[in-house]
């Protein structure tokens, strides 16, 4: 039985792919992702073969069948339509390729980023000073694997393992982007799996013993720089998010007599909205900096503009004026210390896991739901964990705590 546009939509994806025929080998493939694909079956010299059509809707039913016809049009005058359209493809690439340079392709895979303004600066920052010098000027199409590879090694060369595979990780990406354009046929990266050397593994670091912790927030009372500075460092531990959401932080965000932050999707890591519970003490701090920084948008302006956070660098900056080497603290090691603090004394993992936004967001549920999971109990534990913290602070012997709720 042929198909219609109504049981096309009707279609829902299942467990495993479904094949909806529409006759003469044409069908409909739905999988379970729920992208919907169209593919011809046909013979060549007694092999089976699939031509693949597009995707639906973006090719509808009237099109995939006209493909279709065209297909067999082909194959009648011995023609095998899967050839004819890979020579097609390759003379495309040929002719528009001549003159599309990495640095072209670069720029229009950068454009449609939908990523964090760090992470697009970061991004940037390899094309420009690593990968332009030596490919930018190249034709992407000419690009083999041993010339990107020449490239990667000169970084490597200087020590800079970890750039190295940043790079080659970029140019992946900006060549897999030129493929789907149809400006290149092949990614070189895939062949250097491998081929660098492997960078050693540094994690962020952190404080987590609670005698050095207690220390640590009594030399951040003790801080003697800026106020808006000094207002960062007392919250991070409280709230433990990622440095570029606590330094990008803007009121509207805030309901502090609700006691809750609503970091919105745009500005996390995940592309998911996330809560963060705000305990009696981060909501003190956060009214005492309202009545510094509150008449504008972000709750920690840079020092030279209101108009922009304050620098990434800040709060690393003012633990190395503390006192506290790279080695030791870092703005991202607030996260480590609660997430091994909380694990430790006993709180629920799945919990810490969501309050860290660890978890990936259903995109298809309304924006707070799934940044809502264990909210309850996420309340109470940012407020016995800054009661604990306290503790510390005032160096008492705490070992363990507990929710001030809890029976």
């Amino acid at each position: 039985m042929a198909l219609s546009d109504v049981a096309i939509r009707k279609a829902k994806p299942a467990a495993k792919p479904q094949k909806l025929a529409d006759g003469g080998g044409l069908y409909l493939l739905v999988n379970p992702t729920g992208s919907k694909l169209w593919r011809w079956k046909y013979r060549v010299t007694g092999r089976e073969k699939l031509l693949a059509l597009g995707a639906y809707p973006t090719i509808s039913l009237t099109s995939a069948r006209e493909a279709c016809t065209e297909a067999r049009r082909l194959l009648a005058q011995g023609i095998d339509p899967g050839d004819a359209k890979k020579r097609a493809k390759q003379a495309h690439i040929e002719s528009n390729t001549t003159a599309v340079t990495f640095k072209q392709v670069a720029e229009q895979w950068m454009a449609r980023q939908d990523v964090a303004e760090v992470t697009a600066n970061k991004s940037r920052w390899i094309l420009q000073s690593f990968l332009y010098p030596d490919l930018g000027d190249r034709p992407i199409a000419e690009i083999e694997p041993r010339e990107l590879l020449e490239t990667l090694r000169k970084i490597e060369d200087g020590g800079k393992l970890e750039t190295a595979k940043r790079a080659r990780v970029k140019a992946g990406q900006v060549f897999r982007f030129a493929v789907l354009e149809g400006l290149a046929n092949s990614d070189p990266t895939a062949s250097l799996r491998g081929a660098l050397k492997a960078p050693k593994v540094k994690h962020h670091a952190s404080i987590t013993d609670p005698t050095q912790v207690g220390e640590l927030l009594r030399a951040i009372d003790g801080f003697t720089g800026q106020f808006v500075t000094q207002c960062a460092l007392k919250l991070a531990p409280l709230v433990f998010v990622r440095p570029g959401e606590l330094r990008q932080a803007q009121w509207p965000e805030f309901d502090l007599d609700g006691a809750i932050w609503r970091i919105p999707a745009t500005r996390m890591k995940m592309k998911a909205a996330h809560l963060v519970p705000l305990s009696d003490q981060a909501v003190a701090i956060l009214r005492e900096l309202y009545a510094m920084t509150g008449q504008g948008d972000f709750v920690f302006p840079g020092l030279r503009s209101a108009s922009r956070p304050m620098s990434e660098n800040t709060v690393n900056a003012a633990l190395r004026r503390l006192g506290y080497s790279s080695d030791e603290m870092t703005g991202h090691g607030f996260r480590s210390m609660a997430a091994t603090r909380l694990n430790e004394l006993g709180w629920n993992p799945d919990a810490i896991e969501r309050q860290l936004a660890h978890a990936e967001s259903n995109k298809v549920r309304e924006a707070y739901t799934h940044a809502a999971q264990y909210l309850d109990e996420r309340k109470r534990m940012m407020q016995a964990w800054a009661d604990y913290l306290d503790g510390l602070r005032v160096r008492e012997n705490v070992v363990a705590f507990k929710d001030r709720n809890r029976a």
